[in-house]
């Protein structure tokens, strides 16, 4: 795709006229098509925002999603789509990376996708971008899905004057505008905050006029060195659930069963190796090295000591199990944990939180 200064940046074609009104009986007797999906169940058309941790994964799940589609491959290792082009702007990416990543999927099981058109350099939509969507959109007319990673990258500047969680609303509308206009789904991949939340939602990055303008939100969470992690999904057309998942270093795959089983399974297995690197810990210690929010910290915590994977001191200190105790056998793992290890605080305040 050509993006050079040449092109109009600001003439976006008229997009397809679309019914705004009706009488409530001619509501009622409206008859709409089915929403378009691109991934059954978890992206449908509209505005979708996906949030995840930097280096988390976000964009293998995003090309392998778009690649899959691009050839009508079932998604996530095993989800139907139809097949029809998707346009990802890997605006963070070289064509070089780009490249070695498509090789590397291929290497992996994957296939090429010639559906599948990628970007790497696009205005942002104040200055043209919008154009260039569109401009896609009408020469691919039966285009399933439109990645634009990341969403900082094309957004531009927040107007002046104006409050952030305008300015949130406003960044994401340009984009629902178009998927609204089109019936193509949009996929924003965005960052999240870096402290805790008790709501996953809370977690994106940004105020809530970026989640209030979106169709649906994606929140991918999967714990440093794990393969296992859970998708979030909530939105207007989807139903909220939460998917678990599976990471290879290439593709991400859906697996069967709840989320919670998986999530379970990871967490305890954090606070294992945290307790045995930094004996004494209290529940809000381990939950701040986590990233995880207290409350599920100290319920899993119980639940350990309950079952004698750990051992609980008066005060609420959490200690290993006695040595010779075989029950915490499959939490065990010697590999380093220095990311979410207590060693970067001095000693005097480890002494305090622990």
């Amino acid at each position: 795709m050509n993006t050079a200064p040449a092109r109009a940046l600001h003439a976006v074609p008229a997009s397809p006229e679309r019914r705004t009104r009706w009488t409530d009986d001619q509501l009622l007797n409206q008859e709409f098509p089915p929403p378009r999906w691109a991934v059954p169940g978890l992206l449908c058309e509209g505005l979708n925002l996906l949030a995840g941790a930097p280096k988390l994964g976000k964009s293998w799940l995003s090309l392998g999603i778009g690649a899959s589609i691009a050839n009508g491959d079932p998604a996530l290792g095993g989800i139907e789509v139809e097949r029809g082009p998707v346009l990802y702007c890997a605006l963070e990416d070289t064509g070089r990376r780009l490249q070695s990543r498509r090789r590397q999927m291929l290497a992996a099981g994957g296939r090429a996708a010639p559906l599948l058109t990628l970007e790497t350099a696009c205005p942002t939509m104040p200055n043209g971008g919008d154009a260039v969507i569109v401009e896609w959109i009408e020469e691919n007319p039966n285009a399933r899905l439109i990645i634009v990673d990341t969403f900082e990258k094309m957004r531009g500047r927040n107007p002046q004057g104006v409050s952030a969680y305008a300015a949130d609303y406003a960044a994401a509308g340009r984009f629902k505008t178009i998927a609204d206009n089109y019936g193509v789904p949009i996929l924003l991949i965005h960052h999240v905050r870096k402290q805790a939340a008790e709501d996953w939602q809370d977690l994106v990055s940004g105020t809530n006029g970026l989640t209030g303008a979106v169709d649906a939100t994606l929140v991918l969470e999967r714990s440093r060195g794990q393969a296992d992690g859970v998708l979030h999904v909530t939105g207007r057309d989807v139903v909220e659930s939460d998917y678990a998942m599976t990471f290879d270093g290439t593709f991400w795959s859906k697996l069967d069963g709840p989320a919670s089983d998986y999530e379970m399974r990871d967490t305890r297995a954090l606070l294992m190796r945290l307790v045995r690197e930094c004996p004494g810990s209290k529940p809000a210690d381990l939950a701040k090295a986590l990233d995880k929010p207290p409350a599920t910290v100290r319920k899993t915590l119980s639940r350990m000591a309950e079952q004698g994977q750990l051992r609980v001191a008066p005060g609420g200190a959490y200690y290993p199990p006695e040595p010779g105790d075989q029950s915490s056998d499959q939490a065990r793992d010697t590999s380093p944990l220095s990311h979410l290890s207590l060693s970067h605080s001095t000693p005097s305040e480890q002494e305090e939180s622990l």
